[in-house]
């Protein structure tokens, strides 16, 4: 997400063009003709829950904590082996981590430290929760969620000074929770990309760790520039203007005594990105700042930074928290994971865009498509009705919430295993890789 100082805001040279037609090396196709089967569904569901009361109708507090229970009943949650939490010291205080780790073996493993998103005004560790154990799970490593100060309690540098601490933290004392310090790596989303890619670069300044990789998925890397895809996408599809509108109203204070123009707020304006680590870039085609994170993928590849582009050109901005029903948001957490743990290896990393499309074929017929359409919403419904009721009676009484689920589990075990086939038959992905393009 974005924010402004309240100056206008600079355009770009040609503001009706898309960024993918201005630079070598983009997605062919910067967005669908229609969002995917799934995120359709959703949308429906989410733009009827926003007219009936407008997002700008919620205090913070209630911004805050329907993002965080949102967040938990929506995504999937791997097992994994254990989860902790433990403060640190920084030089501006104390800092949550939490802490997710695959095994209980005694062998030190690589880390993964992730700077959560929400607009730098929500989010925390539960909002982390989902990404974290996938990461885990499918990497085999350490995964590491920080609570960084937001706005507009504090201004724009605390949280990146708190994801900085953490980062140095882990190299310093990582040993002593098992982590491979020589292998570390680092993501973000939306203003965690934010704050990721300006870490990143102030830790090659100061001559901090080496890092393995960035993940920057659907990053906001310039806080005053606007770009094509904030008018193409401005209304419905999750991220809308009026939000965009109450983030920069709520975070403005944030920018007194602060340049937005500097690069440790607005990476993308950095003139030597040379020697940043390789990187893995999730882009969203109905993402009102996915030109932003699309122009930062071409100045990386100009300066000599390996970069794996992930262009889901029918999803929208933040779909990696409902993997548990944007099948796309388990494609790319896999895809991430799987970068992951190549570089880990110390393998290269790749230097490509990938663009990855729903894979349903078109419909014999209007009736047919009207089937399809219903069918998918219902599933949606049934699926985001029953993680809902879910995670609201584990926040009530955890000890309740096992107990129903060990009595319905034998019972709804047969709807289950149909609702699974159905949603396997329909969640179909097609990937293919336009940049650089084959030679056969």
């Amino acid at each position: 997400m974005t924010a402004s100082n309240g100056s206008p805001a600079k355009k770009t040279a040609n503001p009706r063009k898309p960024i993918s037609a201005r630079l070598a090396g983009m997605p062919h196709m910067p967005r669908a003709g229609r969002p995917d089967r799934d995120a359709r569904a959703f949308l429906r569901i989410l733009n009827l829950a926003t007219r009936l009361r407008p997002v700008e109708h919620y205090s913070l507090h209630q911004l805050r904590e329907v993002w965080r229970l949102t967040s938990l009943a929506l995504s999937e949650q791997p097992a994994v082996a254990t989860v902790r939490e433990i403060v640190i010291d920084s030089p501006a205080g104390p800092i949550e981590l939490r802490l997710f780790r695959p095994d209980n073996c005694d062998q030190a493993l690589p880390a993964f430290l992730w700077c959560h998103g929400g607009g730098f005004m929500v989010g925390g560790l539960d909002s982390a929760e989902s990404i974290c154990r996938n990461i885990t799970h499918n990497a085999h490593c350490i995964s590491v969620a920080v609570r960084y100060r937001l706005a507009p309690e504090h201004d724009l540098a605390a949280g990146r000074e708190d994801c900085l601490a953490a980062l140095r933290w882990l190299a310093d004392n990582g040993a002593t929770l098992g982590i491979d310090t020589s292998r570390l790596a680092i993501g973000g989303d939306s203003a965690g990309g934010n704050i990721c890619a300006a870490v990143v670069q102030q830790t090659l300044r100061v001559g901090g760790p080496a890092l393995c990789l960035q993940v920057l998925a659907y990053p906001a890397t310039d806080l005053l520039q606007e770009f094509p895809s904030l008018v193409e996408n401005a209304d419905g599809f999750m991220i809308t203007d009026k939000l965009l509108a109450q983030i920069k109203r709520t975070v403005a204070t944030s920018f007194e005594s602060l340049d937005p123009q500097d690069p440790w707020l607005s990476p993308r304006r950095s003139k030597d990105l040379r020697g940043l680590p390789a990187a893995v870039v999730i882009s969203a085609g109905f993402d009102p700042i996915r030109d932003d994170g699309l122009d930062y993928t071409s100045r990386l590849r100009a300066a000599g930074v390996a970069v794996e582009l992930l262009h889901y050109a029918g999803q929208f901005h933040g779909f990696l928290n409902f993997d548990a029903i944007i099948g796309a948001g388990s494609d790319a957490l896999q895809r991430i994971s799987t970068a992951l743990a190549t570089a880990f290896r110390g393998e290269p990393a790749p230097d490509r865009t990938l663009e990855i499309t729903d894979a349903v074929s078109t419909p014999s017929s209007r009736l047919c498509a009207t089937a399809g359409e219903m069918t998918t919403c219902g599933l949606m419904t049934w699926v985001a009705t029953e993680r809902w009721s879910a995670t609201l009676l584990r926040q009530v009484s955890p000890l309740t919430a096992s107990a129903a689920r060990l009595v319905l589990q034998p019972l709804s075990a047969p709807l289950n295993l149909v609702r699974r086939r159905l949603i396997a038959h329909l969640d179909r992905r097609v990937a293919q890789q336009s940049y650089p393009v084959s030679q056969n």
